[in-house]
């Protein structure tokens, strides 16, 4: 069985150095490993990496990769020493293709802070096979919509999809003065996604 969820990863490293402003995050995603099933290997989205063709990280034991800025010193000494997949890897390119997807193997790039850090949170033993892939550079919906499609058709037993980033990444709007304080746009934009992906009322296709 594939199980698919979307999470969000925090404020770079913070969750892993015991920011009491991510308290609620941490207990969510390290109950939320307790509540899933197992998985044999994890498939990671996140926000964080962008390419003109979709790339997918074809390591056997993958770097990581700290695409933060002006964090603690210890944030840039972090380990996860977590397997990757080639061979699921080259599964899903396949998948892809046969779905009209463009996509390619990528052999250096290291996995992102959208991976390791809920990684870190949800599964400390470092022992699931991970690998990345990432978004088209354009965020077209209509491209992505296609790539989720694909991903939907993969044949993969004990599969973990893992979407990872925030639904919203205004950095400058996120440390404005006055950060905190409820914006009405952005409650707007929150209330509009909860509704189009939890209203019972619309079909799969419509959502």
């Amino acid at each position: 069985m594939t199980q698919v969820v979307f999470i969000s990863h925090g404020g770079g490293s913070l969750p892993l150095l015991g920011d009491p402003n991510h308290i609620e995050l941490i207990q969510h995603l390290q109950q939320l490993s307790q509540n899933l099933e197992a998985p044999e290997q994890i498939l990671v989205i996140s926000a964080h990496w962008e390419a003109s063709v979709i790339q997918i990280t074809h390591h056997s034991n993958p770097p990581l990769l700290y695409d933060y800025y002006g964090f603690p010193e210890q944030s840039y000494h972090l380990d996860y020493p977590v397997p990757g997949s080639p061979a699921l890897a080259e599964a899903v390119q396949l998948q892809f293709k046969k779905q009209g997807v463009a996509a390619e193997l990528e052999q250096s790039r290291g996995l992102d802070h959208g991976v390791f850090v809920p990684l870190m949170l949800m599964y400390p033993n470092a022992d699931i096979p991970c690998i990345q892939v990432s978004l088209q550079q354009s965020l077209n919906p209509l491209a992505h919509l296609q790539l989720g499609q694909a991903l939907a058709s993969l044949d993969q037993e004990g599969l973990l999809i893992l979407g990872s980033g925030f639904s919203f990444h205004n950095m400058q709007a996120f440390f404005r003065h006055g950060a905190g304080i409820p914006d009405t746009k952005n409650v707007a934009f929150e209330t509009w996604i909860k509704e189009a992906l939890s209203n019972p009322d619309l079909s799969e296709a419509e959502r």
